[in-house]
């Protein structure tokens, strides 16, 4: 009897404790999970969200390649006969006209000796390249230096090969030095080839810059990001309003009562974070752009980027 009494106060004992804990551990009616509400999991949970407005907009596509300023006309200097480099009389970004004598070239020989050959500038131009040293030995077929015109500059960039469908003149494009690394250059492609190289898959395109700029000199290395194709005609969303279940794509527009309606939807093209969704949703609805995994059909919400109402 007395093991009997003793079992019986023991079970007694046991659930008493666990009474308590639970009651202690059992949240109060306050906020629910994902945010402030009442109830737990199995009452009303209100979600806190942030949603942003539906519109009509134009993606521009775009291609991230580098180049290199230049000249848009340039010509090599060959010497007319061959010898020495007897003199230099520019040097490089020396500024020079047709006719002007740059050097000299003394085509004499051991046991000979011949009058000096000028070297004369056959365009009007800048020095581009670091002509050759005194006493350097050249043929007729040296290259001394180069002379371009450095007023007219222009960009030429390789583009690779998946591209080229794309590539024509008249795309615009913008232009970043890294001597001006905050300041956006702006240029339009000029000339395509009409070739891809077959070494290194690429295309060959020249870029003109829309202004003059005194910053730009020839030599910089460019960084160019090449507008492509325009997708325009739809409606656009934030590309983190979207989630995917198994085939379909779906995302949660926020209703007037504060409620999430859950909607099935197709989308189009995507340009960064930005994505065209061509059908079942209207311009000026708001989408849900954060918070979107913890919402179901029919889910309230606090959105925080709607003004609140005093």
């Amino acid at each position: 009897m007395k093991k009997k009494i003793i079992i019986v106060a023991a079970i007694l004992m046991v659930t008493a404790i666990a009474i308590f804990v639970i009651n202690k551990t059992k949240p109060a009616g306050g906020a629910g999970f994902g945010g402030p509400g009442k109830g737990g999991r199995g009452g009303n949970i209100t979600f806190t969200v942030r949603s942003a407005e539906a519109k009509v907009e134009t993606l521009n596509d775009y291609v991230i390649t580098n180049g290199e300023v230049e000249t848009q006309s340039s010509i090599e200097i060959f010497p007319s006969m061959g010898g020495k480099i007897a003199s230099v009389d520019v040097m490089l970004g020396s500024h020079v006209k047709k006719g002007d004598v740059i050097g000299k070239i003394d085509p004499s020989e051991p046991g000979t000796r011949f009058a000096l050959s000028p070297i004369e500038a056959p365009i009007s131009g800048s020095i581009l390249s670091s002509p050759l040293k005194v006493g350097t030995k050249v043929s007729t077929g040296t290259v001394i230096t180069m002379i371009g015109d450095i007023e007219n500059l222009q960009v030429k960039a390789n583009v690779p090969e998946r591209y080229v469908a794309e590539l024509k003149p008249g795309l615009k494009a913008e232009i970043q030095l890294e001597a001006y690394p905050d300041v956006v250059f702006k240029a339009t492609v000029s000339k395509v080839s009409p070739v891809v190289d077959k070494l290194s898959r690429t295309k060959e395109i020249l870029l003109n810059f829309d202004k003059k700029d005194s910053r730009v000199n020839a030599g910089m290395f460019a960084k160019i990001k090449l507008y492509t194709s325009k997708y325009a005609g739809c409606v656009v969303v934030s590309k983190d309003g979207l989630v995917q279940d198994e085939d379909n794509v779906y995302l949660f527009v926020v209703n007037d009562d504060m409620t999430v309606s859950k909607r099935s939807v197709k989308i189009g093209k995507t340009v960064d974070s930005m994505v065209q969704v061509t059908d079942n949703l209207m311009p000026g609805e708001r989408v849900v752009v954060e918070g979107v995994l913890s919402l179901s059909e029919g889910a309230k919400v606090i959105d925080i980027a709607m003004p609140r109402s005093e």
